[in-house]
């Protein structure tokens, strides 16, 4: 199961969906083919704007440290935010505006807690370097790092319902001690 595939199982038919730092616009065409969720996607990297117009993807560039006041109160369905969470400054106030402009929010990230993440910083004495935190600490976009316990802590401090959690190592779900197993963390929250 992809990171794709689980967040277009979370989507409904038909739904509007915003994607926040869209990238080249592959999740949003991805939505598009399988759930026919017409969508628009968020991103500020010139290269991958042009890449998402050529992915023939509704994409608008805004900085996402600005908030969301170019889009009204529930205007989508279902806010995207696949592994930039942890490249924003201020994940409070990105958190409450997704909730305002949509009815849901999806958020993934790369989970810190990871084993391996944590055996590099105890045994090697460096920064962990993965496929889902590809940068070493001095050239990386990321500014905060979090774990699955600090990111339901956030939700609860926020007010936020976790709707579903799916935790993901190598494609393939993890059930047992997610915070330790799991690489990348997928969520479905609401206000």
């Amino acid at each position: 199961m992809t990171e794709s595939e689980t967040i277009a199982r979370w989507v409904v038919q038909g739904a509007r969906v915003l994607d926040l730092g869209c990238g080249d616009g592959t999740l949003l065409k991805h939505l598009w083919q399988t759930r026919q969720a017409p969508g628009y996607g968020v991103e500020i990297d010139d290269a991958k704007l042009l890449a998402c117009l050529k992915n023939d993807v509704n994409v608008l560039q805004l900085d996402l440290e600005d908030g969301l006041a170019a889009f009204a109160d529930r205007s989508f369905d279902c806010v995207i935010l696949s592994e930039t969470l942890q490249a924003i400054h201020r994940q409070e106030p990105l958190l409450k505006e997704m909730l305002r402009v949509g009815r849901e929010a999806i958020v993934s990230f790369p989970n810190f807690g990871y084993w391996r993440a944590r055996i590099q910083i105890a045994l090697g004495g460096h920064m962990p370097v993965s496929k889902e935190l590809p940068y070493q600490w001095y050239d990386t976009p990321n500014v905060h790092h979090c774990t699955l316990v600090d990111f339901e802590a956030l939700c609860a401090k926020l007010g936020f319902r976790v709707l579903e959690r799916v935790v993901l190592t190598g494609g393939e779900p993890v059930a047992a001690m997610p915070n330790l197993l799991g690489s990348l963390a997928l969520y479905r929250v609401s206000a």
